[in-house]
């Protein structure tokens, strides 16, 4: 800092900080030079090149058209390499922590307490790492969040798509992807502030025991959070279905809730599917509102969902946190933890593309 201090122009009585200072700024100012020098050059290069290569009979259109696709092509390459990187990254670490902890015991385990000692006489030198109270809350408050989710948003999407007015489309259908945008602090401050006391209280009227971190608040509010998902792509989906079919229905003397029912639905059951798993998996991931509404800890199975659970998101951020040697088994756990939350999530996907791929066929 002082070298640069000086060469910037700062005085220093130091001699040795001088000297080298002087050669930084010898150095800088080659550098400087050669780069323009270079620069000049490659320009110079190219547009000889350039000139040397338009002709008559120069076929433009083909070196645009191979350049475009190249960089498509590199992008794709990119997004292929991440992905790759992401399940290497994860799949290494991971084996590492099968090396420490049993994998059956990991993914059948009944009690998941990862609170390992830094230091051989330190208490709590070992834990429990079965994964599977983990994903129990993970699955309470995703199914509790599609619960909330799933109709509201399905049949916002069947009026809007059906029996809204134009102008009443242009009104609503924005209002409800506005909450997609709402960042998830802001709705984790809502499920802790107001949800929560308003569903305890009103429990506590009914004689009803609801604890203040739970499994409901977390699932109502994150199901509120994931509406838009359901609702605009859902709404895309049954937009998308031919009118034909529909006059076709009402030609047979079908009413419109008929025809909604038994004929749109099911042409527009790719894209509904789609929405519902998509809103899925967004669930599965949440992170902030499970912290603030629904608690940290995950010792135990707990599948009422009146009381505190966590989710497999919250224990990764839980484990990558604080004071802890990165390859101990409750830090290199956060990572088997990914690994598995992978391919639940792929799982899905590939089981909403199977549906997708079944019912396309079918009604195209």
């Amino acid at each position: 800092n002082s070298i640069k201090g000086y060469a910037a122009g700062l005085k220093s009585d130091d001699g040795m900080v001088q000297s080298i200072g002087r050669q930084l700024n010898g150095w800088t100012s080659t550098g400087n030079t050669a780069m323009v020098i270079t620069v000049v050059l490659i320009s110079l290069a190219g547009f000889l090149i350039g000139r040397s290569r338009v002709v008559a009979d120069l076929r433009a259109r083909n070196l645009v058209e191979g350049f475009v696709m190249m960089v498509l092509l590199a992008a794709s390459t990119v997004a292929i390499f991440t992905t790759v990187g992401i399940v290497l990254s994860l799949l290494f670490e991971s084996i590492l922590f099968f090396d420490k902890v049993p994998i059956h015991e990991f993914l059948f385990g009944l009690k998941w307490s990862p609170q390992t000692a830094m230091r051989a006489d330190q208490v709590g030198s070992s834990g429990s790492f079965g994964a599977i109270p983990v994903f129990t809350g993970t699955l309470l408050i995703s199914i509790i969040a599609l619960a909330v989710a799933v109709p509201i948003g399905l049949f916002a999407a069947i009026y809007t798509s059906e029996y809204a007015s134009n102008r009443a489309r242009d009104v609503i259908k924005p209002i409800l992807e506005i909450l997609a945008g709402i960042p998830t602090i802001v709705y984790g401050f809502f499920a802790a502030l107001i949800v929560a006391p308003l569903l305890r209280d009103s429990g506590a009227a009914m004689g009803v025991t609801i604890s203040s971190e739970s499994a409901l608040v977390a699932g109502a509010v994150m199901g509120v959070m994931i509406i838009p998902f359901v609702s605009s792509l859902s709404d895309d989906a049954i937009s998308a279905v031919p009118r034909t079919l529909r006059e076709a229905a009402y030609g047979l003397g079908a009413t419109k809730s008929e025809t909604i029912s038994q004929v749109i639905l099911p042409a527009a059951i790719p894209g509904v599917v789609g929405a519902i798993l998509l809103a899925a998996s967004r669930a599965i991931g949440e992170t902030m509102i499970v912290v603030m509404a629904a608690g940290l800890t995950a010792n135990e199975i707990v599948i009422n969902p009146f009381e505190a659970v966590s989710t497999v998101t919250v224990q990764i951020v839980t484990l990558l946190t604080g004071d802890q040697e990165f390859d101990s088994a409750k830090t290199l756990s956060a990572f088997a933890l990914g690994l598995v939350l992978f391919f639940v999530t792929l799982a899905l996907n590939v089981f909403a593309q199977r549906i997708v791929q079944k019912y396309r066929e079918k009604y195209d």
